[in-house]
This record gives structure tokens, sequence and C-alpha cells, in this order.
């Protein structure tokens, strides 16, 4: 029998199909019986995977707060006292411990004034900072002793506990419209970041060592810090816990960093307000978490709002966890470094950070968005998206990737970053719109602006190696 002709376009259209060659023998001849054959059917073409911004509703549908029992365990039940001076450590740790053996619930803080060592959560458990309540955390470093197992500046270490502190805990929660005030000032915990030389001892020496230490490989149970090295505790730390929520409450004078989960899983910050302007107050830094969600949040912080983090140098390394899917929304921005920052402890990368419909507005904050690394952190930074930011006013540039950040092109592990994705944001007045610092040996690459607006730039913008 005459079989029919076919062309290049039919062959590639079939093809296309997943029919592939089938259409080129329709009949199959078998003694002198001719039979049709059934093609097989067509083949799908694989569903193409999310990317971009498409990926934002299957994260936010794996970020589910915890929840609690129905059960109150008020801290004046165990001997807490609203004063503002009796030491109530104890009836917070009391409180917390029936809390978490009864299956768990909300440790209350009623309206009052209380002053606290650190609280220690437990799984379980969400300490509920009523409206009108003030928690006052000592200002007598020895209160945070001993020492817990902590990251500092991207490095584990022991040192002194965090002012609100778990480890390896789940569902943990802190709610409320009351106050967090940890009491730092230029005579109690700032002084040691060292403005001022003629304030006393500093940081400067204990910081040296951990570095020296983390490079060695030191064992993280023999870096031992504590009385005498002048490492300040970060104010909230969640470390190696799972499902944790951190809602509505006011942060006033930290020591260092805010709110600062490390290698947590599930993390909800919404509707905080973080007022502080002390050295390195960040706001929020999640450090080689997955899976996080801040909104709703005001900061005005004198340094990064939000800072993303995944460990510094061989320590960064060595544990090599990167941030993932975290998502930003619907914050305001004031004073500070950065609105939204990766960097400088980015050795372990960071990838597929959201940061949308946010307020940026001041003099004395610096950038909208920016990554800072250099050739001894080293890292990957990609995948990340910013998009409907309305920018007032920042003091340096909207956008700054920078290269030379601290020590500059000084090492081995050559930092990259990509698939930087910037759309609808306006800024009505900058030095630069953008500021764009690479390597000549390793370019930054792949920067993506759409439909955006720069207003009053002093000076022109800074574009190397890109």
């Amino acid at each position: 029998m005459t079989q029919p002709k076919h062309t290049r376009r039919d062959f590639l259209k079939h093809a296309a199909t997943g029919a592939g060659l089938a259409f080129l023998l329709p009949t199959l001849s078998v003694g002198c019986r001719t039979e049709e054959t059934t093609p097989p059917p067509p083949v799908s073409p694989p569903a193409q995977a999310a990317e971009g911004w498409d990926l934002v509703p299957e994260i936010l549908a794996r970020i589910q707060p915890p929840t609690f029992p129905d059960a109150d365990f008020d801290i004046t039940e165990y001997g807490a006292v609203a004063d503002g001076t009796t030491d109530c450590t104890d009836a917070f740790q009391q409180a917390v411990e029936a809390c978490t053996a009864a299956g768990g619930g909300r440790v209350v803080v009623p309206a009052g004034s209380f002053l606290t060592g650190p609280i220690h959560l437990k799984s379980n458990v969400n300490l509920h900072v009523s409206e009108g309540a003030t928690v006052l955390f000592d200002q007598n470093p020895s209160a945070y002793l001993p020492a817990v197992f902590s990251r500092w500046e991207g490095m584990e270490l022991m040192n002194y506990s965090p002012l609100i502190y778990a480890f390896e805990q789940e569902n943990i929660a802190i709610t409320g419209s009351g106050t967090l005030d940890g009491q730092a000032d230029d005579t109690h915990w700032w002084m040691w970041k060292g403005r001022d030389p003629s304030e006393g001892p500093t940081q400067t020496e204990a910081r040296n060592r951990l570095f020296e230490m983390a490079e060695q490989g030191v064992p993280v149970e023999e870096r031992v810090f504590g009385d005498g090295d002048h490492l300040r505790p970060n104010f909230i730390q969640p470390y190696r816990c799972q499902n944790i929520l951190i809602e509505g409450i006011t942060i006033h004078r930290s020591p260092m960093w805010n709110v600062h989960p490390v290698l947590c899983q599930n993390v909800t910050v919404r509707g905080i307000t973080v007022d502080t302007h002390g050295p390195n107050n960040d706001g929020c830094n999640p450090e080689s978490c997955t899976d996080v969600l801040i909104e709703d949040c005001y900061f005005d912080t004198g340094d990064d709002c939000i800072a993303i983090k995944s460990g510094r140098n061989a320590d960064g390394r060595r544990v090599g966890v990167a941030s993932s899917n975290i998502i930003v929304r619907n914050c305001e921005m004031k004073d500070g470094h950065g609105g939204v920052v990766m960097g400088s402890e980015i050795s372990g990368g960071a990838h597929h950070i959201f940061a949308e419909n946010c307020q940026m507005d001041s003099p004395n904050l610096e950038r909208a968005l920016r990554i800072k690394t250099n050739s001894l952190r080293g890292g990957v930074v990609e995948h990340v998206y910013m998009r409907n930011v309305t920018v007032g006013e920042v003091s340096d540039a909207v956008v700054r990737v920078n290269f030379y950040y601290e020590e500059g092109d000084a090492g081995t592990f050559t930092p990259t970053v990509r698939h930087i994705h910037v759309q609808n944001v306006t800024c009505e007045k900058s030095q630069h719109a953008l500021y764009l610092r690479g390597y000549a040996h390793a370019p930054i690459t792949d920067i993506h602006l759409t439909d955006c607006r720069f207003e009053n730039m002093a000076e022109a913008n800074v574009i190397e190696h890109v």
C-alpha cells in the first residue's frame, strides 16, 4: 500500500506533541493482513516549575503560626511582683516549666513592670505580654550566665544567654501588645561595642579570639565566652527551633540584634515595633532559616532593619545552611543602614528572598535593598525579588550590592550575586539610584529593573563589574 508522504514540518509538529516517530508508522504488515495500530496517547509536557513571585503562595502555605491550648499561667501566681525592681526571673521560669509540663498554653505577663533575667522558652509556650505590661531585663551581665549555645556575628560559641532564648524547641511564641525593654544604654551593654575607647573594656579582643577559633575549627563547646569578654547577647534568639510566632510586641533598647532566629523553620514575625538605636541594634535577622514571614512590622533601629544572614566565613561554611524562602511585606523602615539587607554574615548563602509593599523613608536610612559581602565571606545570593516599594528618601543608594564590604577582596571565597529582580520601586531622593560593585574576576550578574523611578539623585550611579 502507498504510505503518505511526510514533511520535516510534520515531523517537528508530531515530535512536539510527544508522538515521536509513531506517526511515520501508521500501519503494521503481518503476512497478507494489514492491521491498523493505535498510536500512543500524546505525552503532556512537564509542568513548568513555579518561579519568582509565583513561588510565594506555596511558601506561605507552609508558614503556619503555632496554636496553643486555652490555658493561662499568670507569672504573678508564681511570685512575680509588678514593681520593676523585684527580681522575677524564677517566677518567669516556673511559669514556663508549668506551662510546658501541662501541654502548653500562655505564660501571661499582666499589666505592670516586671524585672527579670533571661527567659528560656520551652515547647508549646506562648509568652504573652499583655497591654500595659513591660518586661524589664536585668542590666547586670552576670544574670545571663551560665553561657548557652549561641551564634554571635555568624559564629557559634558559648556566650551570655540572649534575653529571651529557646534551644531545640517547637511551637513557641512571644505575643501581646506589651513592651520588652532590654534596658541597654551607654553605660550598660552598648559601651562594649567600643565606639569610644575611653569608655572602658570593649569586645575587640574577644571578637578577634572568636574569629581565630572559628577559622581554626575549634569545637564550639570549647569556644566559651562570658564575664570579661564583652560580647553582647542578642535580645530574642530561638536556636534550632521550629514553628515560631513573634507578634504584636514592642522592643526597646536591645544590647545587640533584636529578633535573631537561627537555624529555624516556619517563623512568623508579625506586627512588631522595634524602636532602638543602640550599636548593632538590627531589627530582625533570620540566619540560616527557611520559610520565614516578616509582615506589618515597624523598624527604627539605626542599623539594618531586616538583615538576612547565614554564618560568617569558615563557621558559616562549616554549618552550611542557607537562608531561604523569606517573605517581607507591608513593613515600614525608618532610620537604619538598610531596609532589606543580605549579609554581611552570608557564607552559607541566601536564596528566594521576597520583599513587597514596604515603605522606607528617612534621611537616616541609607539604602532600600542592600547586599554586602566580600571574598572572605563567599556564599551565593540569588533569586532576590523586590516589588511595589515606596522610598521617600535614602542617604546612599536605593539598590546597593557591594563585594568590598569590610575586608574587601582579601580572601579566596569569591561571592556570587545573581538573579536580582527589582520591580515598581520608586525613590524621591538619594545619593545614587544604584551602587553595584563586583569584582573583575567575578562580576555581579543578572540584575533586572522593571518599571522603577528614581528621582533627585545627587550623583550618578556606581556600576563596576556588573
